[in-house]
C-alpha cells in the first residue's frame, strides 16, 4: 500500500507568559487554529476520511471514485473538504440555508466540489444528505462516503493523537494538571478521554469540558442522567451547535476526572477579544468559551490546589466562523455584560 499523508499536522504545545500571569497558573496553548482547516477538526474528521481511503486501497475490486459527504456550515465542512482535498479527492457540504455566503465561499475556495444549501437546521441538512445526496451519488457510480462530525469511532481516535502530542511536549515530560477543552458534540472531548488513557494519565488528569449556555447539551445531560436533546441551539457559539451529545461523551464525562463547565456567550466572546489582544490570535467563540477559564480568577472556581506551578493546558481549538467584524460586533453587543460576569469571580 503507497504512503498516504496525513491530512492534519502536529500543533505547537507553547507556553503562554500573558496568561500564567493573569491565570496565576502555568498555561500551555494547543495551537489547534494552525490545523490545514483551521480548527481541530483536521484530526478527527481528517482520521475518518484517511481511513476510507485506506479501506478502499485494500479492497482494489472497487475501483469507484471516492467522494465524500459532510454536513456542516463551520468546521466540520472545512475539515473534510481539507482532507478530502489533499488526499486528492472529491468532497461535497450540506448545509443549512441559514449558512452564510462567507461560508459557502469558504467551503468552495477549499476545493469542495459542491456546496448545498437545504433545510432549516444541521438535522435537515444531514438527513437530506445522507438520505437523497449521497444515494444519488451511488446511482451515479462513485462510492459515496458519509463523514460524520463528530459522533464516529475514527473522530474520536483522530482526536487522541493531540495528547500523544502534548505528552511529548510538555516541558520536563511533567503531566499537565488539567486540560480544557470545548464540547458540541463530543468528538473532541471522547478522543481527549482516549488518549488521557492511552497515556495513563486518566488518573491524574483533571478534564474541564467547557460549552455555552444555549448549546450545553452536556451539561444538561449530565444533570438531567440521561442524554438530553435540546430544543434549538440558542448560542452565538454555532460550532458547539449539538442539540444532542454523542452518547460516548456523555458517558465519558461520567468519569471522575472530568468537570463539566458552561459559561455565559458574553464571556466566550469577551475571551476572544481579549486573546486577540494578548497572544495575536483571532479564534470564534467556540474557542473562546475555553479560553475563558484563563481569564478572571474562573480557573479556580473549577480546580481545586491552583497554584503557581499548576499546568493548564488550553485547546486553542480555532474555528473559521470569525472575522474582525463580527468579533467587534460581539463586543458591542456583549462588553457591558463581560464586565458583570467578570466582577463575579474577581
Amino acid at each position: 500500500m503507497p504512503h498516504i499523508e496525513s491530512p492534519w499536522i502536529e500543533t505547537p504545545l507553547v507556553e503562554s507568559t500573558v496568561l500564567s500571569k493573569i491565570a496565576g497558573c502555568r498555561i500551555f496553548l494547543k495551537l489547534e487554529n494552525l490545523q490545514p482547516s483551521g480548527s481541530f477538526k483536521s484530526r478527527g474528521i481528517g482520521n475518518s476520511v484517511l481511513k476510507s481511503v485506506r479501506d478502499q486501497e485494500s479492497t482494489p475490486s472497487d475501483d469507484r471514485p471516492l467522494h465524500f459527504y459532510s454536513s456542516s456550515a463551520g468546521n466540520a465542512g472545512m475539515a473534510c473538504v481539507t482532507a478530502a482535498t489533499s488526499l486528492g479527492h472529491a468532497s461535497s457540504v450540506v448545509v443549512p440555508l441559514s449558512t452564510d455566503e462567507a461560508t459557502i465561499t469558504k467551503l468552495r475556495a477549499a476545493g469542495a466540489s459542491e456546496v448545498i444549501p437545504h433545510g432549516e437546521s444541521w438535522f435537515f441538512a444531514d438527513q437530506f444528505l445522507r438520505e437523497t445526496v449521497i444515494p444519488a451519488a451511488e446511482a451515479r457510480g462513485e462510492k459515496g462516503i458519509y463523514i460524520h462530525p463528530f459522533d464516529n469511532p475514527a473522530v474520536w481516535e483522530g482526536a487522541s493523537t493531540m495528547v500523544e502530542e502534548i505528552q511529548r511536549q510538555m516541558p520536563g515530560g511533567d503531566k499537565p494538571d488539567a486540560i480544557v477543552c470545548s464540547v458540541g458534540g463530543g468528538g473532541l472531548f471522547s478522543g481527549i478521554m482516549i488518549g488521557l488513557d492511552r497515556a495513563a494519565w486518566d488518573k491524574d488528569v483533571k478534564v474541564l469540558a467547557v460549552e455555552t449556555k444555549g448549546a450545553d447539551s452536556l451539561a444538561q445531560s449530565l444533570e438531567k442522567k440521561e442524554l438530553v436533546t435540546l430544543p434549538a441551539i440558542t448560542s452565538v457559539a454555532a460550532s458547539l451547535g449539538a442539540i444532542r451529545v454523542a452518547k460516548n461523551a456523555f458517558e465519558q464525562a461520567q468519569r471522575p476526572n472530568v468537570r463539566s463547565v458552561v459559561l455565559e456567550d458574553a464571556e466566550a466572546c469577551a475571551a476572544c477579544w481579549r486573546f486577540l489582544d494578548d497572544e495575536r490570535i483571532l479564534v470564534e467563540p467556540a474557542c473562546g468559551v475555553s479560553i475563558a477559564l484563563a481569564y478572571d480568577g474562573r480557573l479556580k472556581k473549577y480546580l481545586k490546589d491552583l497554584g503557581p506551578e499548576s499546568k493548564v493546558v488550553l485547546v486553542v481549538c480555532g474555528g473559521s466562523k470569525i472575522s474582525l467584524e463580527l468579533l467587534n460586533k460581539y463586543k458591542e453587543k456583549y462588553q457591558v455584560r463581560s464586565e458583570e460576569l467578570a466582577n463575579v469571580y474577581a
